[in-house]
């Protein structure tokens, strides 16, 4: 059975924790950060988790 190959945007948009959490950056983070308030501005700052529904999704498009 050949190899899977590892989708090289799902490498890019996620990380995958010690603990085996999915992680990822807040949309909307990037630019036009003037108008928005500095608590979002900080709570886009951040990575957050992704939701448990889609971890095996992304896993299995990074294969680790």
């Amino acid at each position: 059975m050949p190899k899977i190959k590892t989708r090289k945007i799902a490498v890019k948009r996620f990380k995958i924790t010690s603990t085996g959490k999915v992680v990822h950056r807040v949309q909307g983070a990037r630019h036009l950060r003037s108008r928005k308030s500095k608590r979002q501005q900080r709570r886009q700052d951040r990575q957050v988790a992704l939701e448990p529904a889609m971890t095996k999704h992304v896993k299995a498009y990074i294969h680790t």
